[in-house]
């Protein structure tokens, strides 16, 4: 990876958009003592549930694993609901993402859906562009907002070295995957999700949200607890005392890719 160490990166991954400047007052880009190449940040605050700093690039990055070849894509439950079927966004509010070729393109901006959903399980296939050209922190930014609120990180995590809690899979800012699972940018990866919504007694937390994860095939979350929701260099906190929101894509100018989307309310 580029070194950076003279310029100022603001990463907002997820909810807020990426952006590179050298003039800005943001945080400088720090990378692991032990020379990895790992980028990250050694100004924020620890994350209490693991000792770690948010977005610390000394945290120990997941082993890379081979998933495999990519499957043909996988065929809908007869009881899911279809939010993609390779002709049209209807099942998604106005926006300014495409259909290309049968699938998704992302702009920028988020593709949200219509309908709210709880508890529930999620399948999304998605890809990387093979030949981004743009900088190196937006390549194949992306992320699926459970409830519009937690997110799970899409980025090409084959290539570039991003801090452990931001990378692909990643409860984002949070926790990082078991290990890291990705394909190749230009070949296509998949999400199941069974998630859990929180639960609130008015203001009060009763039950956390949690998530189990398979990246292409791979357990890479076992029933993990959500501390929040997701941002950039914070601690999450549970905000908005809601148990359904809409499932949502973080477009950060990067035309990710996305096909076979489908929902199953538990």
């Amino acid at each position: 990876m580029k070194q950076l160490s003279s310029f100022i990166l603001v990463l907002a991954l997820g909810p807020v958009l990426l952006a590179f400047s050298s003039s800005s007052p943001a945080a400088e880009l720090a990378h692991a003592k032990d020379g990895s190449g790992v980028c990250g940040y050694k100004d924020t605050p620890k994350l209490p549930w693991y000792g770690w700093l948010v977005h610390d690039p000394d945290r120990p990055a997941p082993k890379r694993i081979d998933p495999g070849p990519a499957p043909a894509p996988a065929v809908p439950p007869s009881d899911a609901i279809v939010l993609f079927n390779g002709k049209d966004l209807l099942q998604w509010q106005t926006n300014t993402w495409k259909v290309v070729d049968g699938c998704i393109e992302a702009v920028t901006g988020s593709l949200t859906t219509k309908e709210e959903f709880g508890s529930c399980q999620i399948h999304v296939e998605w890809m990387c562009p093979a030949n981004f050209e743009g900088p190196w922190f937006n390549r194949g930014n992306n992320g699926v907002m459970l409830m519009g609120l937690y997110e799970i990180q899409i980025f090409d995590s084959y290539n570039e070295k991003l801090y452990p809690d931001g990378q692909a899979a990643a409860i984002y800012g949070q926790k990082p995957p078991l290990v890291n699972a990705c394909r190749k940018p230009g070949e296509w990866q998949s999400f199941d999700i069974t998630f859990t919504a929180p639960e609130f007694d008015g203001d009060k937390l009763v039950h956390a949200a949690r998530v189990t994860l398979f990246h292409n095939g791979v357990l890479v979350h076992v029933n993990e607890e959500i501390h929040g929701e997701t941002g950039h260099r914070i601690v999450a906190q549970y905000k908005q005392k809601i148990s359904k929101g809409p499932l949502r894509l973080s477009g950060h100018h990067c035309p990710v890719r996305f096909r076979n989307i489908w929902l199953r309310p538990l």
